[in-house]
């Protein structure tokens, strides 16, 4: 059964798409930037996934299992559709890919504990951060100059 934090997060996230459109990376920026300087550290990285697991995390055992990343898996995917038709432009892919089972099972058990989400925040990051100064840009995104 899907948590209401979960519905919650998804209809307040829809009025952000519109604003988002036209900065590479704006609508990733306005939901992980928590401090709003315009740049994703780690720490605030850490932060969201591990609110984002505890959205999905629906037996609350501290391990997101096949049934309920398939969920995670589909909210995102709806989300990615919700946000500029599904295009993120250029990041979109490596910002999915930090989000699959295959990244983050990293003892490979078919199931993502907490302990292995959070671990593999910095690793999300640096695959996503392209001019490598350690925290997410809109410079991050689209194309490279």
């Amino acid at each position: 059964m899907m948590k209401s934090t979960t519905i919650a997060t998804l209809i307040a996230l829809v009025p952000m798409v519109a604003l988002a459109q036209d900065t590479p990376g704006a609508h990733f920026l306005l939901n992980w930037d928590l401090d709003e300087d315009g740049a994703v550290t780690v720490a605030e990285i850490t932060e969201r996934r591990e609110l984002v697991f505890g959205m999905f995390d629906d037996d609350e055992n501290g391990v997101l299992d096949a049934e309920e990343y398939k969920f995670f898996d589909e909210t995102r995917a709806a989300d990615m559709e919700n946000n500029a038709g599904g295009s993120h432009g250029k990041g979109g892919g490596r910002m999915q890919k930090g989000l699959t089972l295959a990244f983050n099972d990293t003892n490979a058990d078919g199931g993502v504990s907490i302990e292995e989400f959070l671990a593999q925040s910095g690793a999300w990051l640096a695959s996503v951060d392209r001019d490598a100064d350690g925290a997410i840009t809109s410079a991050d995104f689209g194309p490279k100059s």
